[in-house]
């Protein structure tokens, strides 16, 4: 449930702290203070996008908090999928920046707003004048449906399996449209991948080659430059190393005469050596060096093939080749095997369909089992609300398997005696509808763990008697879940077991929202304005205290 909840800088609130109590608790106040405002910013708790408009003052940052207690909920597994700290009071927060982003965390940790939606799905049912308009839409009938025959364990299981069905479906479509291609290009990609299987192809033998073709076609002038620098260093009379030969034999003399002089020996006699070793290296690459034109053709034609394939393809590398190559092998297998894929393909999409259709099946039975129950509910319920001729009947058809399974349901409702039930889109008046909306949250309340139930001014369109037992209708519900309730019925109002008070500070430049929670006394003072004006007379004071006995 709800245990404490914080706006700063949202719409007309400055600040607002307010600790909702477990069981009922009614916010009342004057029009256009701020009431629903309040849910506005449950709605960013829960997940809802953000907007800078939202901001009551422009230059600084809009945050909003909702500590939540969950350790009765069986959230431990959601917040290991979802990697998350698990805590029994779990903070969740918002944040809007005055640059427009939107950030949201969850005790601490940062998540998507998906991720806030599902968690949000599991902690609040928020009522709006939106989700009453929303009861007209087939999705959320069959959700009421659903809810209401405790089918949604099935439904989810459904869902999953539907999804699994149409991925394997559209594989097995997108193998008979690739089927088409690759038989229409078969035999061109058989011949590409002739051409490149020829060849043999090394991924690493094209810089080798090119470096090797390098020397081959330059053979002649390699050798004779190689005889030049061997003849500098070797030659008998004037080579350099015979003229080094002298310059050691004067420095080994020198190393005599200290220390200096024997590191400088050592650092020649070093020199030297490398150099004679030089010199055998030399000797070697000439001697290796001879003009090949047989191998020099090879080479030629070996790089040119491969230069070939390279511009056909338009790569640059011998890699990029040998995967085209790979691709070309994979469609030739799949073309020599494709009509043994496109059979295992419709198999496997055909045992799909079939488990989606059982559960389907199943699904479908459990939600026709419960309409009889169901719509005898809602006009028992609707009797003491008011409606006492209402006629409620959910009309089911079958179709194709689909997103929701295989029900096309419809809801139709009439207020008023001798009046046909036409779909709700068509009947019904705010206030009947608000009443009916409530009788479904009612009769739903037992069937699902929501620890907060979240109504705003639902009790539109009633008064007196009906208001009363609206009230204890909700009394009934906050037994077992925390129901926060808007309202300007004193009827509502004399109920909650915790009240709220919402108002405009005008004290300042700029008129802002606030909320302080009642005593007892504060309570009966309210109510009694709430039914007699700002000038409450003693027998409105008197009402309020009998409506808050009662």
């Amino acid at each position: 449930m709800l245990t404490k909840l914080i706006i700063q800088n949202y719409a007309l609130i400055e600040s607002l702290e307010m600790s909702p109590a477990k069981r009922l608790n009614v916010i009342t106040g004057e029009t256009g203070a701020g009431k629903s405002i309040m849910l506005g910013a449950l709605g960013l708790l829960l997940g809802k996008r953000a907007d800078t408009k939202a901001l009551l003052n422009e230059g600084h940052k809009c945050i909003i908090e909702g500590l939540f207690n969950i350790e009765n909920y069986d959230l431990v597994p959601f917040f290991r999928e979802e990697d998350l700290d698990y805590e029994e009071d779990t903070l969740i927060r918002r944040e809007i920046t005055p640059a427009g982003k939107s950030r949201a965390f969850v005790n601490d940790t940062p998540v998507t707003l998906d991720t806030l939606k599902r968690l949000g799905s599991y902690l609040m049912d928020v009522h709006s004048q939106n989700e009453t308009l929303q009861l007209g839409a087939a999705d959320f009938q069959l959700d009421i449906i659903d809810s209401f025959s405790e089918s949604q364990d099935l439904a989810t299981s459904y869902q999953r399996l539907y999804t699994d069905f149409k991925k394997k479906e559209e594989a097995y479509n997108q193998l008979l449209l690739d089927g088409d291609s690759l038989k229409k290009d078969a035999d061109y990609n058989a011949f590409l991948l002739n051409e490149l299987n020829q060849l043999s192809l090394n991924a690493q033998e094209q810089v080798p080659l090119e470096e090797e073709l390098n020397v081959l076609e330059n053979a002649e002038e390699i050798k004779q430059k190689l005889n030049e620098a061997l003849v500098s260093l070797n030659d008998t009379e004037f080579g350099g190393l015979e003229r080094l030969q002298s310059a050691k034999l004067v420095l080994k003399q020198l190393s005599g005469f200290g220390p200096q002089f024997e590191k400088l020996d050592n650092q020649f006699e070093q020199a030297f050596i490398e150099l004679k070793e030089l010199v055998r290296d030399l000797e070697n690459e000439e001697d290796g060096i001879s003009v090949d034109f047989e191998r020099t053709e090879e080479v030629q034609q070996r790089l040119s093939n491969i230069y070939q394939l390279q511009k056909k393809h338009q790569v640059n590398s011998i890699e990029e080749l040998l995967k085209i190559q790979e691709t070309l092998e994979e469609r030739n297998f799949a073309t020599s095997n494709l009509d043994e894929a496109k059979e295992k393909a419709k198999n496997i999409t055909e045992q799909a369909e079939k488990e989606a259709m059982k559960l389907a099946k199943q699904l479908s039975n459990s939600r026709l089992k419960s309409i009889n129950a169901f719509t005898s509910s809602i006009k028992s319920l609707l009797n003491p609300l008011g409606i006492p001729d209402a006629n409620i009947i959910v009309q089911t058809e079958l179709k194709p398997l689909g997103r929701r399974g295989i029900d096309d349901l419809i809801i139709l409702f009439s207020a008023n005696k001798g009046v046909a039930p036409q779909s709700l889109k068509l009947v019904a008046s705010g206030g009947e509808f608000s009443r009916l909306m409530f009788c479904i949250k009612y009769l739903l309340a037992d069937k699902t763990a929501l620890p907060t139930l979240v109504f705003d001014e639902i009790d539109t369109g009633i008064s007196g008697e009906i208001a009363l037992k609206m009230g204890a209708m909700m009394q009934k519900m906050a037994e077992n879940h925390q129901v926060v309730t808007i309202s300007h019925l004193p009827q509502i109002a004399a109920k909650g077991d915790t009240h709220y008070y919402v108002y405009k500070d005008n004290s300042s430049t700029r008129a802002i929202s606030s909320i302080r929670k009642l005593s007892n006394e504060e309570s009966i003072d309210a109510i009694a304005k709430m039914i007699g004006g700002d000038s409450a007379s003693e027998n409105a004071y008197k009402s309020a205290r009998e409506l808050m006995q009662s």
